[in-house]
């Protein structure tokens, strides 16, 4: 059944209507086909999910109502909430790491620049990113299936990720050095809880920027043998957490 995208003002509980933006009204007129009596399912990106058939279809305006049939609201369950603080890399590959971060179960994704990150946006730029960033991951929730899509921040700088440590149960640094552990082992016990991930550019956190992060809830982990790129390392944990939790 063909699945869509509408902002939760859209959809208008008591009066069982929604009201679909004139953009996915052409997706579903003009590229998919779809008439009315059609049966869609539609999404909020705030986790509630929406059943309904096509009311009616203003051709002029390419306006288009969907009737509610049933409405899906999120369940409260016990799986963690995984937000990836993720360095950016150079060229486009933010948008593969967005895209993929969403198919596997991310929360909330904070790009950031450290000390030794290439990519440098203005501030015009950082803005233009945010907004492309935030329609890849609506299009990647379509079509994974997600109910909520992540939330995706503004570019902020290494200090302030840092500063936030102490708001999760447990973060998971990956770090380039002696000093780490398995992810498994870090994952020992935990059950639970919000969980930042950790991710440093190409060439690696600073050892103050590590030296900051040191504290209860924080784990120093190694990826394995190999040295993975910085936009597959997040990719390869929150693969690991996928499997571990099922996010």
């Amino acid at each position: 059944m063909s699945r869509f995208y509408v902002p939760p003002e859209n959809v208008h509980i008591k009066r069982k209507e929604i009201e679909v933006p004139a953009e996915e009204s052409h997706h579903i007129i003009d590229v998919m086909r779809m008439r009315e009596s059609d049966k869609v399912v539609v999404f909020d990106g705030t986790g509630n999910e929406y059943t309904g058939f096509i009311e009616q279809i203003d051709n002029r305006t390419k306006g288009l109502t969907i009737r509610i049939i049933k409405t899906d609201t999120p369940s409260i369950g016990k799986v963690p909430e995984v937000h990836l603080a993720q360095a950016i890399p150079k060229q486009n590959r933010m948008d593969y790491i967005i895209e993929k971060a969403t198919e596997l179960g991310v929360s909330r994704v904070i790009p950031f620049i450290s000390d030794r990150t290439i990519v440098r946006p203005a501030a015009a730029s950082a803005e233009r990113k945010k907004l492309r960033w935030k329609a890849i991951a609506k299009e990647a929730s379509k079509q994974c299936g997600r109910r909520r899509s992540p939330e995706i921040s503004g570019i902020t700088g290494v200090k302030d990720v840092l500063d936030t440590c102490d708001e999760y149960d447990l973060v998971l640094f990956a770090w380039l050095s002696e000093e780490t552990r398995p992810i498994r082992t870090s994952l020992e016990g935990f059950k639970t809880g919000k969980v930042l991930v950790l991710i440093g550019p190409e060439e690696d956190f600073t050892p103050k920027e590590a030296s900051n992060a040191v504290m209860d809830n924080c784990k120093f982990i190694s990826l394995g043998k190999r040295v993975l790129k910085s936009d597959t390392a997040g990719l390869f944990v929150l693969s690991v957490l996928s499997y571990e939790f099922s996010i």
